[in-house]
């Protein structure tokens, strides 16, 4: 947060934000790591079998198109699906034909969730981690059908809250590579974040990507795209055999709307 204050041009005019600890209501401080012998530390990271990336650009208008043909399958009254789930659906359904699952197969879409403006009391400055996770799992169908999936995990809130209970009794850890299904698709990031408006005194940016780290079977991050308001760029993970045939799927790359 600190680096996409001060990289635009001009002077700091703000505050550094305070390194303060801020906890959930009702949370016992502080929460006691299970690390009492030298056999209890959190191991080392290990890295899966390597995968390719490639990003994928939407324009504007393949987003509206998308959006226009995920609402026209969805029944009338229904929620309204948004861009991003219409664009994550699309992908979504390309990867599981990419990785041949079958058409009963059911497969998992989880979404990392930004929780700043969902808890109460949380500052807006806090400098940690605040997110949640939201999971679908559904076997491949229609667009509109596929992007509303995503918004169904809302109604889980009273097992999420549970989970987060059990964590002070009894904390965990957990490496990112073993956390997720293997037919998962897992998404990260946001197309509202201004990724294209940081300038390191370098001019605007041609291109956004994300570090080597986290790189897993399946990871998906979203952005915003360089093509104008509306657009989308998605980095996309996969293993090399699958991610080839993805990038060669033509109703990935050209959508019949």
């Amino acid at each position: 947060m600190g680096v996409t204050s001060i990289s635009p041009p001009g002077d700091i005019s703000t505050a550094p934000p305070p390194p303060k600890r801020w906890f959930i209501e009702g949370c016992p401080v502080p929460i006691p790591l299970p690390i009492a012998k030298a056999e209890d530390i959190p191991r080392r990271f290990e890295y899966p079998p390597p995968v390719h990336e490639c990003s994928i650009h939407f324009s504007p208008e393949s987003v509206k198109k998308l959006k226009a043909k995920a609402n026209a399958e969805m029944a009338v009254g229904t929620a309204t699906i948004s861009s991003l789930q219409a664009v994550l659906a699309h992908l979504w359904r390309a990867t599981c034909r990419a990785r041949g699952h079958l058409p009963d197969q059911d497969t998992t879409c989880l979404l990392a969730i930004g929780c700043r403006t969902r808890l109460k009391g949380m500052p807006p400055v806090y400098v940690d981690q605040g997110r949640g996770r939201r999971d679908s799992g559904r076997r491949p169908a229609g667009l509109g059908g596929v992007a509303s999936e995503p918004g169904r995990g809302r109604g889980r809130r009273g097992a999420r809250e549970g989970e987060a209970r059990g964590v002070e009794c009894n904390p965990s850890f957990k490496c990112l590579a073993g956390r997720f299904p293997p037919e998962a698709v897992v998404v990260t990031g946001s197309q509202r974040f201004n990724a294209y408006g940081n300038d390191f005194g370098w001019g605007r940016p041609v291109a956004v990507r994300s570090g080597a780290g986290n790189k897993l079977d399946g990871m998906v991050t979203v952005y915003e795209g360089g093509g104008g308001t509306g657009s989308m760029e998605l980095e996309v993970c996969l293993s090399p055999d699958v991610l080839a045939r993805l990038v060669a799927d033509e109703e990935l790359m050209n959508p019949p709307v």
